[in-house]
Protein backbone atom coordinates (compact mmCIF):
# COMPACT_ATOMS: atom_id res chain seq x y z
CA UNK A 1 0.00 0.00 0.00
CA UNK A 2 0.93 3.55 -1.03
CA UNK A 3 -0.11 6.49 1.34
CA UNK A 4 0.39 10.39 0.49
CA UNK A 5 0.73 12.07 4.39
CA UNK A 6 -1.03 15.78 4.36
CA UNK A 7 1.43 18.28 6.69
CA UNK A 8 -0.58 17.76 9.79
CA UNK A 9 -0.39 14.16 9.85
CA UNK A 10 2.83 13.96 8.92
CA UNK A 11 4.49 16.26 11.86
CA UNK A 12 1.69 14.66 14.36
CA UNK A 13 3.23 11.47 13.45
CA UNK A 14 6.92 12.50 13.37
CA UNK A 15 6.55 14.31 16.88
CA UNK A 16 4.38 11.62 18.45
CA UNK A 17 1.44 13.60 18.60
CA UNK A 18 -2.07 12.17 20.31
CA UNK A 19 -4.08 13.96 17.58
CA UNK A 20 -3.15 11.95 15.21
CA UNK A 21 -6.17 9.00 15.11
CA UNK A 22 -4.82 5.53 15.50
CA UNK A 23 -6.22 4.38 12.22
CA UNK A 24 -4.04 6.95 10.87
CA UNK A 25 -0.88 5.82 13.02
CA UNK A 26 -1.48 2.41 12.45
CA UNK A 27 -1.54 2.81 8.24
CA UNK A 28 1.21 4.85 8.69
CA UNK A 29 3.21 2.60 10.46
CA UNK A 30 1.76 -0.47 8.59
CA UNK A 31 2.70 1.25 4.73
CA UNK A 32 5.57 0.29 2.50
CA UNK A 33 5.96 3.72 0.81
CA UNK A 34 4.68 6.85 2.18
CA UNK A 35 4.78 10.37 0.15
CA UNK A 36 5.19 13.90 1.35
CA UNK A 37 4.36 16.34 -1.17
CA UNK A 38 6.55 19.43 -1.41
CA UNK A 39 3.93 21.33 -0.86
CA UNK A 40 4.04 19.95 2.97
CA UNK A 41 7.89 20.83 3.31
CA UNK A 42 7.08 24.16 1.89
CA UNK A 43 3.80 24.98 4.10
CA UNK A 44 6.01 23.96 7.02
CA UNK A 45 9.00 26.48 6.23
CA UNK A 46 6.67 29.26 5.86
CA UNK A 47 5.09 28.73 9.07
CA UNK A 48 8.71 28.80 10.68
CA UNK A 49 9.39 32.33 8.60
CA UNK A 50 6.52 33.31 9.98
CA UNK A 51 6.87 32.54 13.41
CA UNK A 52 3.64 30.54 13.51
CA UNK A 53 5.05 26.87 13.92
CA UNK A 54 8.11 25.62 15.83
CA UNK A 55 10.15 22.61 15.31
CA UNK A 56 12.90 21.21 18.08
CA UNK A 57 15.76 21.39 15.96
CA UNK A 58 16.85 23.44 12.57
CA UNK A 59 13.99 22.95 9.97
CA UNK A 60 16.88 21.27 7.28
CA UNK A 61 18.19 18.59 9.75
CA UNK A 62 14.53 17.62 11.36
CA UNK A 63 13.30 17.33 7.67
CA UNK A 64 16.18 15.18 6.10
CA UNK A 65 16.83 12.96 9.14
CA UNK A 66 13.20 12.56 9.51
CA UNK A 67 12.01 11.63 5.70
CA UNK A 68 14.94 9.12 5.82
CA UNK A 69 14.42 7.45 9.33
CA UNK A 70 10.86 6.70 8.16
CA UNK A 71 11.52 6.04 4.62
CA UNK A 72 9.75 8.69 3.13
CA UNK A 73 9.83 9.82 -0.30
CA UNK A 74 9.09 13.14 -1.81
CA UNK A 75 6.50 13.33 -4.35
CA UNK A 76 7.62 15.17 -7.08
CA UNK A 77 5.47 17.88 -8.16
CA UNK A 78 4.34 16.67 -12.17
CA UNK A 79 2.77 18.42 -14.73
CA UNK A 80 -0.11 16.00 -14.45
CA UNK A 81 -0.75 17.36 -10.85
CA UNK A 82 -0.76 20.75 -11.55
CA UNK A 83 -2.99 19.93 -14.64
CA UNK A 84 -5.60 18.22 -11.98
CA UNK A 85 -5.24 21.71 -10.17
CA UNK A 86 -6.79 23.46 -13.39
CA UNK A 87 -10.02 21.24 -13.07
CA UNK A 88 -10.43 20.79 -9.23
CA UNK A 89 -13.67 22.50 -7.66
CA UNK A 90 -12.92 25.04 -4.98
CA UNK A 91 -14.27 22.94 -2.16
CA UNK A 92 -11.38 23.91 -0.29
CA UNK A 93 -9.19 27.41 -0.84
CA UNK A 94 -5.82 26.18 1.08
CA UNK A 95 -3.38 26.16 -1.78
CA UNK A 96 -1.38 23.81 0.02
CA UNK A 97 -4.04 21.34 0.52
CA UNK A 98 -4.88 21.86 -3.06
CA UNK A 99 -2.04 20.23 -4.27
CA UNK A 100 -1.94 17.40 -2.49
CA UNK A 101 -5.36 16.80 -3.42
CA UNK A 102 -4.07 16.72 -6.54
CA UNK A 103 -1.57 14.67 -6.20
CA UNK A 104 -3.56 12.19 -4.65
CA UNK A 105 -6.23 12.20 -7.05
CA UNK A 106 -3.84 12.11 -9.57
CA UNK A 107 -1.44 9.46 -8.65
CA UNK A 108 -4.64 7.78 -6.90
CA UNK A 109 -3.09 7.79 -3.48
CA UNK A 110 -4.84 7.90 -0.51
CA UNK A 111 -4.58 10.62 1.60
CA UNK A 112 -3.70 10.83 5.70
CA UNK A 113 -5.81 13.75 6.93
CA UNK A 114 -8.20 14.81 9.42
CA UNK A 115 -9.31 18.09 7.00
CA UNK A 116 -12.74 16.56 6.23
CA UNK A 117 -12.54 18.97 3.51
CA UNK A 118 -10.71 16.32 1.35
CA UNK A 119 -13.89 14.09 1.10
CA UNK A 120 -15.28 16.67 -1.08
CA UNK A 121 -12.82 15.74 -3.66
CA UNK A 122 -13.48 12.10 -3.93
CA UNK A 123 -10.04 10.88 -2.48
CA UNK A 124 -9.88 8.20 -0.45
CA UNK A 125 -8.90 9.70 3.45
CA UNK A 126 -7.53 8.15 6.33
CA UNK A 127 -8.15 9.11 9.38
Amino acid sequence: MKLLLDTQAFLWFLLDDERLSTPARTAIEQTEILYLSPASHWEIAIKIALGKYSLPEPFAQFMERELASNNMTILPIEISHTAQLTTLPFHHRDPFDRLIIAQSLAEELPIVSIDEQFDAYGVKRVW
